[in-house]
């Protein structure tokens, strides 16, 4: 029937087929404009974060259904490119990735299928970084927020030390020129000062991030919190806009920004009393007032004081192992540290941005070298300064090998000591050491 119409009639319906097929592909193009292009899932302890990575500003709606537990999201105008069939293999607490159908056209319907129901949390994020557009979603298990009552410590108990991995997760952290990530560098680190701390009598590490997960960072200096922390070493690994700085470095909260959150503690005291240590009882039942200040100001001035000693200490054995950025501590504005009643530092291992710090920071041996710097630093200090009941309080003295170019004056400074208590409790006649010899170095009064 064709071959029968005009050379015109043709070329006419020709036309008219190509602007309804052009039309129609218009249309769909419109109704899918955008597209999800990857969905990553971080499962952790208290919660596990999605991110749908966007090609655009995502346009989306959400919903949760019971019996069985489900979230529903509804991307409009977009396409999912991603197999959804392995994404929940690794979770705890979403069971199976779907889509479904959707009344509304050019409408991608994904359904997360939960093991029961969560707190939960959607937001967008805009580009930053090496990222794009996102939707994030948080499922929250309801019971972490259970406060965990504080137990009386035993005679003779471990010392805790609260180790904080840098970023984590969604959150990479700087990354150096070869692609190393520094949330990487910092568990790596980490998880060996933790073997360290363990295998030392008397202090105990409990970890704030213990795996390729986010957290919150005020939610890590409340897990440290819960969990008795007495000390609290954050780590991290420095970046620039360019390769060359280079060095670590070690930090400590400004006294501006103590006084700062004390100042908001203090308006609720009533409810934050547990925040100021050992003073927190009468913190909370006093009606005057300037008591109250003065016990909390104590507990941030000890606070304060505790970490810049460990900071000293720190410093002074990560000279021995790497090039120092800065030779002193530093203060510092993090939010990591803002909490008056731990004691806590910030160390910055090294430049992720140089390159050849880069390399050192992925190798284990170095990354060995950098955990038992700190180790040490830690060990020393509350060695010289223990806590009340702690194993350390009990220990007269600690043994030290001596080094070459150590002498008893030098060992005298470094624990806080005299020469001739040294002198006493190793029976010595004279000044004169030899390398390899063990002293018992007395505990400084």
């Amino acid at each position: 029937m064709f071959q029968r119409l005009t050379q015109s009639t043709r070329v006419w319906l020709l036309i008219l087929c190509s602007i309804v097929v052009g039309q129609s592909i218009l249309s769909f193009q419109a109704q899918a404009a955008n597209s999800i292009d990857g969905i990553r899932v971080w499962p952790a302890p208290e919660n596990t974060r999605i991110v749908f990575d966007v090609k655009n500003k995502p346009d989306y709606k959400y919903f949760t259904l019971s019996n069985p537990n489900r979230l529903v999201i509804d991307f409009k105008g977009t396409k999912n490119t991603v197999s959804l069939k392995k994404l929940a293999a690794n979770d705890p607490r979403v069971k199976r990735f779907r889509t479904s159908t959707s009344k509304k056209t050019g409408t991608t319907r994904l359904v997360l299928e939960l093991e029961k129901s969560y707190q939960l949390t959607v937001f967008p994020l805009s580009p930053a970084g090496q990222y794009g557009n996102r939707l994030v979603i948080d499922l929250y298990d309801k019971d972490r927020a259970k406060k965990v009552a504080s137990q009386p410590k035993e005679d003779h108990h471990d010392i805790i030390i609260g180790i904080d991995a840098g970023h984590g997760g969604e959150d990479p952290g700087s990354i150096g020129n070869k692609g190393t990530y520094e949330k990487r560098v910092t568990l790596a680190i980490a998880k060996k000062l933790q073997k360290l701390i363990n295998n030392e009598k008397g202090m105990k590490a409990v970890m704030i991030r213990s795996g390729d997960y986010y957290v919150n960072l005020n939610r890590r200096t409340s897990l440290a919190r819960e969990r008795n922390v007495d000390f609290l070493v954050s780590i991290h690994a420095d970046a620039f806009r360019t390769p060359g700085p280079h060095g670590a470095s070690v930090w400590v909260v400004t006294k501006k920004r103590a006084e700062s959150e004390l100042a908001k503690w203090l308006l609720k005291r009533e409810e934050k009393s547990e925040l100021l240590g050992g003073g927190g009882g009468v913190i909370k039942s006093t009606a005057d007032s300037h008591l109250a200040l003065a016990l909390a100001d104590m507990s941030k001035e000890h606070s304060l004081g505790v970490s810049f000693g460990v900071a000293n200490k720190v410093v002074r054995e990560l000279k021995k192992i790497t090039k120092m950025h800065k030779k002193t501590p530093q203060n510092g504005n993090f939010a990591v540290l803002k909490s008056s009643d731990i004691p806590s530092i910030l160390v910055e291992t090294g430049f992720i941005s140089n390159h050849k710090e880069e390399k050192n920071l992925t190798w284990g041996k170095h990354q060995q070298r950098l955990a038992a710097a700190i180790h040490t630093g830690i060990k020393d200090y509350f060695m010289a300064y223990p806590l009340a009941g702690s194993y350390f309080a009990s220990v007269g003295y600690k043994k030290h090998k001596v080094r070459s170019g150590e002498s008893l004056s030098v060992l005298a400074q470094r624990y806080n000591t005299s020469v001739s208590k040294i002198k006493t409790v190793n029976n010595l006649k004279n000044n004169a050491l030899r390398i390899g010899q063990t002293l018992k170095i007395p505990r400084a009064g």
